[in-house]
This record gives structure tokens, C-alpha cells and sequence, in this order.
């Protein structure tokens, strides 16, 4: 019996390389923008062609391509930066300073054991940018719009010391003193008292204003003309331990100041 002949192993097809996955377009117009940012004083097309090993008409064909897109301008004869790539490196700086912000607020939520709030006060209105908090110890709950309710937590309360007599009478013109629970401040001449007896860089605290069952306490910091706070709460059980928990959260914050300042004024 005649064997049956041999078949042929099945064809495979090749993995990609990594350079065969690379679009090579993509590649020289970036290598360009690198080149045009290394020039703050602009370049030429021939010396950007030269530094970036392309063939000059290739290069003017990118180059133009990246005036039309924005992420060029052209003056002169000389190519710089555009507004689209300004605005790329911005929002970079941007993301990399809140990242700074998160990371921070996200070690002292660990080490102090306590939710921990940033805020500012920004063009007339109270701005939370980032809370830090576990299912163990969760945030207070916004139940009633931060923004209108300064006089009652201590983010508002100390955001508001932080100002002079007319932008804090302003706020208040704007968003008047409320009853939000049994324990809140009654009206926009004893708040404006106990802010003026607010002492410079002592935490703020408050018990049950805000929300029942909860005692807060915000760290004054001042960045040139941008008023901010970090801020922790804990369930009012545990009131004994709110000021101990603000030193420490200020005395963290004292630490990492310097590299927070900048994220902090922008």
C-alpha cells in the first residue's frame, strides 16, 4: 500500500515587527515638532530637513501640513511652535500638577486614616478639586451645593477667612447665611466674627454645621493671591481626634509645600 503523500505544513503568517507596526508619516512629524521646540528663536525648513535627517522636500510637506493643523506657525521663513501644540504641552503641565495634588491628598488619606478634600476659592465661588476617601472612611456627602453653603462646612469657613472684609461680605450678599442643620451658624454677622477672630494659619473646625453626625477641620494655605484649603472630616464619635488629625495633616502639607505651591497657584 502506496503511502499517501506528505502534506505541506500550513503557512503562518509572519508577527509584525515592532517597525512594521510604525507609521513612518506619524514618526517625521513628531521627530519635527521635537526639532521646531528645540528652537525658541524659530528655524528654517532646510536647517529642521538637516537636523532631523529628512529629505527637504518631505520636510516641507510635514511642515506645511503642521502649519494647516495648528500645531506650527510660520514667520518670516521660519517655523515655531503652534497653538495647538501650546495647548498639548499645557494641558500636560495641567494634568502632571493635578496628579501632584491627587498623589498628595491620596498619602495623607493612608497615613491619617481620614477622607481629604483640596479646594479654592476661584473668581467668587468654592471650587473642590479632588477628594481622597475609602468605602472605610468615606467623604460627606454633598447634599446641599457646597458653593452656596460657605458659611456652614469648614472648606467654606476657611476659604473665607482667607479674604478681606469686602470679597467675604460680597460672597455673602450672594449666597446668604442658611440654617442647614440645628448646629449652623444663624446669620451673616456672627459668621463675619468669628472669621475676623480666625487666627492666621490655625485650623478651622466645625462640628455637625455642615452634616449631622460629622466634624470637619480645613488647613488654611495661602499661594500668592489663591486662596486653597485641604480639609478632613470624621463621624462625630470621634470629634476627640479631629485636631490631632489637622496638626498632622498640617504638618504634612508643611513637608511637601515647596512641590505643592505651584500646583496649588495655577
Amino acid at each position: 500500500m502506496t503511502a499517501p503523500p506528505a502534506q505541506p505544513p500550513p503557512e503562518t503568517t509572519p508577527a509584525p515587527s515592532q517597525s512594521a507596526t510604525l507609521i513612518g508619516s506619524v514618526q517625521r512629524a513628531m521627530h519635527l515638532l521635537e526639532c521646531v521646540a528645540g528652537h525658541e528663536h524659530g528655524a528654517p525648513a532646510k536647517q529642521l530637513a538637516r537636523e532631523t535627517g529628512l529629505a527637504l522636500p518631505t520636510a516641507y510637506h510635514l511642515l506645511r501640513t503642521l502649519v494647516h493643523e495648528g500645531y506650527l506657525r510660520r514667520d518670516k521663513g521660519l517655523f515655531f511652535l503652534g497653538d495647538a501644540a501650546v495647548r498639548l504641552s499645557s494641558s500636560g503641565a495641567q494634568q502632571k500638577r493635578r496628579s501632584t495634588i491627587v498623589d498628595a491628598l491620596a498619602r495623607w488619606r493612608d497615613a491619617i486614616g481620614v477622607p481629604v478634600y483640596y479646594a479654592v476659592y476661584r473668581e467668587g465661588e468654592i471650587e473642590v478639586m479632588c477628594v481622597s476617601d475609602t468605602p472605610g472612611n468615606p467623604a460627606v456627602e454633598e447634599w446641599a451645593d457646597f458653593r452656596e453653603t460657605a458659611h456652614a462646612h469648614a472648606i467654606g469657613q476657611c476659604l473665607l477667612s482667607q479674604l478681606d472684609d469686602e470679597a467675604r461680605r460680597d460672597h455673602l450678599d450672594r449666597y446668604p447665611v442658611q440654617s442647614i442643620t440645628p448646629y449652623t451658624v444663624r446669620d451673616n454677622h456672627t459668621l463675619l466674627r468669628r472669621l475676623e477672630r480666625t487666627r492666621r494659619m490655625e485650623p478651622v473646625t466645625e462640628r455637625q454645621e455642615y452634616a449631622l453626625g460629622t466634624a470637619c477641620a480645613a488647613i488654611p494655605i495661602t499661594v500668592g493671591t489663591t486662596a486653597a484649603t485641604m480639609a478632613i472630616s470624621l463621624p462625630s464619635h470621634q470629634t476627640d481626634r479631629l485636631m490631632s488629625a489637622a496638626h498632622q495633616l498640617q504638618s504634612e502639607i508643611g513637608r511637601l509645600m515647596g512641590s505643592l505651591a505651584l500646583s496649588i497657584s495655577i
